[in-house]
């Protein structure tokens, strides 16, 4: 199969006007349909940069996917850079202008003259239909490569690739390896660690397996590329059974499974209850909580006036309050450029109070904190010790 990149265009994604979903939602597909996908990018509405744009993709790829920039106003000129880059001219289509009219007809509305716009394609280029938009796409073949070019509404684009370019790419490189992922979570342990262990299951071409760090969290991703789905699945069904047994109990869940699912269906195989009590996270461990199980049965969030009194003296006081056998106590603070982190947990054996430091960016501290704390809670219900390294104890 060939190698493709992605190119959304548009100002308003380089400006942070809108999020790109596109991006996200086309890497998904190609994976499915086993397009192996190397690079993507963006470009705002100039017609020489997106020339330039399309210019430098052409040098790397065999296939290149462009969404956005079809509408009918004088800033939507995709098919315009394209054509540049391509050195070809723009060609007006009578058939484009005519299915254009009968959509609108269809709606009791008359295109104005700048739909016009959208009749007019890169010479050589083979329209796409777009039967929940006025925006054709197309895709233009160029020395064994192509481009392809889509609109930016999502809808539209989905579209265009379920019932144009898909069979497209099968017709024209026939059916591709299959690609499937899974993903493996990890909480409150170092990416290094984890890399340790995995090293040269991360030097393989094939199953591949890559890491992805977040605040308090690690991902482990593992890819398979093959023939058909039952050996790509069995693929990763090997690998995953490496990775799993190199890490014990450091993964809780696969696949988007929340942490916090994961601990209150522990504490509800232990017949226990739990309940939270917050100071400085602004009740982000009660949210993450919410709805994950019965297990849980509530939290509380202190605040300022409560500043003076020790987590762990808060801790105590509240668990003789509550109806719960576990309660977690967490406190975070801020001051010398970091985050401190005091956790107090009650209920599963003798009391704990440990305390952390986190350096990374403020905004990413109670996710942080969030991780770390419910994958102590975690490891003490798996009665195997914490997961957390080097816990200064208080």
């Amino acid at each position: 199969m060939p190698k493709a990149e992605i190119l959304t265009i548009g100002t308003e994604l380089l400006l942070g006007e809108i999020v790109d979903t596109n991006t996200q939602a086309l890497a998904r597909i190609l994976r499915e349909a086993g397009v192996d996908l190397y690079w993507t990018g963006t470009v705002g509405d100039n017609e020489a940069r997106i020339a330039a744009a399309v210019q430098h993709a052409l040098t790397r790829c065999d296939v290149l996917l462009c969404t956005g920039g079809l509408g009918p106003t004088v800033d939507d000129v995709t098919r315009e850079g394209i054509a540049e880059a391509l050195g070809v001219e723009m060609e007006f289509r009578e058939e484009l202008w005519a299915m254009l009219q009968e959509r609108f007809a269809r709606f009791k509305r008359k295109p104005t003259e700048n739909n016009k716009r959208q009749a007019y394609l890169p010479a050589g280029a083979q329209a796409l239909e777009n039967a929940v938009g006025t925006a054709p796409g197309f895709l233009i073949e160029h020395g064994g490569q192509v481009i392809i070019s889509m609109p930016g509404v999502p809808g539209e684009m989905h579209y265009i690739m379920e019932y144009g370019v898909l069979p497209y790419f099968e017709q024209r490189y026939g059916k591709g390896a299959v690609i499937r992922t899974r993903i493996l979570h990890t909480a409150g342990v170092p990416e290094s660690q984890i890399d340790e262990k995995l090293d040269d299951l991360e030097r393989q071409a094939n199953p591949t397996v890559g890491l992805a760090a977040h605040a308090g969290a690690v991902d482990v991703r593992l890819t398979a590329k093959a023939d058909s789905a039952d050996e790509a699945e069995q693929m990763l069904a090997e690998v995953e059974a490496q990775a799993r047994e190199r890490l014990g109990d450091w993964v809780y869940g696969a696949n988007g499974e929340p942490l916090a699912r994961v601990v209150l269906g522990l504490l509800a195989a232990a017949d226990k209850r739990l309940a939270v009590i917050e100071k400085g996270l602004d009740g982000a461990i009660i949210r993450s909580l919410t709805g994950q199980g019965n297990a849980f049965v509530g939290g509380e969030i202190q605040g300022a006036q409560m500043a003076s009194k020790p987590l762990p003296e808060l801790t105590d006081q509240y668990a003789k309050e509550v109806r719960a056998e576990v309660v977690l106590g967490v406190e975070l603070g801020n001051g010398d450029g970091a985050s401190h982190l005091r956790i107090s947990l009650r209920g599963l054996g003798r009391p704990r109070d440990l305390k952390f430091s986190y350096g990374g960016h403020i905004a990413q501290a109670p996710l942080w904190a969030t991780n770390l704390a419910l994958s102590l809670l975690r490891s003490q219900l798996l009665k195997s010790g914490t997961a957390l390294e080097d816990p200064d104890e208080s």
